[in-house]
């Protein structure tokens, strides 16, 4: 048995699964908590109610699992940080996998899937993949753009499909750029820490140092970073902390 959440969206979703005896994940329940509740607010009492209900608790647990977004950078961290902190106090391994690659899961077979998810204002993430059964195969790095370049990429590849939280928000914008409604799939509206548990995969050993340099996948430097009135903080350059694969 296994905790896996994902705070990369505005959206918290939290999910109790174990491993099946003919194989596999076995969801015992899914929680999901949106908007006006903040992530961080709502976390720690949410997980507890979750492991109380099912006579399960956190040291019995095989481990734990965190999408890595790209997405909400505050989201993210959150997310991470509840991660690191409980398993640092039960000595639990922790696990990652791809926010979009999570939502590619819940996509049709066999044609490319661009998971898109807000970057910020007129500037959205995508996550180009192709599901088969229960994997999915990147078929480029995840990277961000415009909604005119999302629409362009489409028209360049007319079996692509989108899907993905960004939709909820920029599904007009995307059809003025003249990608047909068809193309654009109604859900799903967030990452799945179901879909996020049937992705990632525990290491054999891991040591304090490789659970805690675990970082979310960023794609892009945050908004802090960006601005040139304020200096560098201490620590890697934000360019260092960008996934190149």
């Amino acid at each position: 048995m296994f905790l896996a959440l994902d705070t990369s969206t505005l959206t918290l979703s939290l999910a109790l699964v174990e491993r099946a005896p003919e194989g596999g994940l076995r969801t015992l329940e899914h929680v999901v908590v949106g908007p006006p509740r903040k992530q961080s607010e709502a976390l720690p009492g949410i997980v507890g109610e979750l492991l109380e209900r099912h006579g399960a608790t956190l040291p019995a647990l095989e481990g734990l699992v965190v999408g890595l977004g790209p997405g909400s950078f505050t989201g993210l961290r959150i997310g991470l940080a509840t991660v690191k902190s409980l398993a640092y106090a039960t000595g639990l391994k922790v696990a990652g996998a791809s926010s979009l690659a999570a939502v590619a899961l819940e996509g049709p077979e066999d044609v490319p899937l661009y998971c898109l998810a807000v970057a910020r204002k007129d500037d959205l993430y995508l996550g180009a993949y192709v599901r088969r059964g229960g994997t999915v195969e990147a078929l480029e790095p995840e990277t961000a753009m415009s909604p005119a370049e999302v629409a362009a990429r489409m028209a360049a590849e007319p079996r692509a499909v989108a899907l993905g939280p960004a939709l909820e928000g920029y599904r007009a914008a995307l059809e003025s750029h003249g990608v047909a409604p068809e193309r654009l799939l109604a859900a799903p509206y967030f990452p799945s820490a179901v879909m996020v548990a049937q992705l990632a995969r525990f290491p054999e050993q891991q040591s304090l140092e490789a659970m805690f340099a675990m970082e979310p996948h960023y794609v892009r430097a945050s908004e802090p970073e960006r601005n040139p009135k304020f200096p560098p903080l201490p620590g890697p350059a934000p360019t260092a902390r960008l996934k190149e694969d």
